[in-house]
């Protein structure tokens, strides 16, 4: 997979990307990066503690949103960022995560919602592939 693993794509009025992985956690971990890098997150250092999370979902595109839902959270209730991600699958539609959480010192574009606006999990010769829109 030589090209970013996330592309920012145009949208009328919210945020969207189209984000690809070899695998689900990778997919997991690109949309995360992705999310911070659209909604152009700044931290305070590069220093932060280590937290994990696990998350379970009824199929794959759920999960994703409840992933990318449950770094909101946290960007907007606790004001921080997340880096160094490394997630591991233990059911198709469960995952335990663990990152670094970082005080953050700015964002550019509030996020609100991860929509379920047409949103599918495809499977490509490279692996998997999706398009996220935000509600900004």
């Amino acid at each position: 997979m030589g090209e970013m693993p996330y592309e920012e794509i145009e949208h009328t009025a919210d945020l969207s990307m189209r984000v690809r992985g070899k695998d689900m956690a990778q997919l997991l971990k690109h949309a995360a990066e992705g999310m911070l890098h659209l909604s152009d997150v700044h931290t305070k250092s590069s220093e932060g503690s280590k937290v994990s999370v696990e998350l379970q979902a009824p199929d794959r595109e759920q999960l994703l949103v409840v992933w990318l839902e449950e770094l909101l959270f946290g960007i907007e209730t606790r004001s921080v960022a997340y880096r160094d991600f490394e997630i591991r699958m233990v059911e198709d539609t469960r995952c335990e995560a663990s990152m670094r959480e970082i005080e953050l010192e700015s964002i550019g574009k509030h996020i609100k919602a991860v929509t379920f606006h047409d949103l599918r999990i495809i499977v490509t010769q490279e692996g998997l592939e999706a398009t996220i829109v935000f509600d900004v």
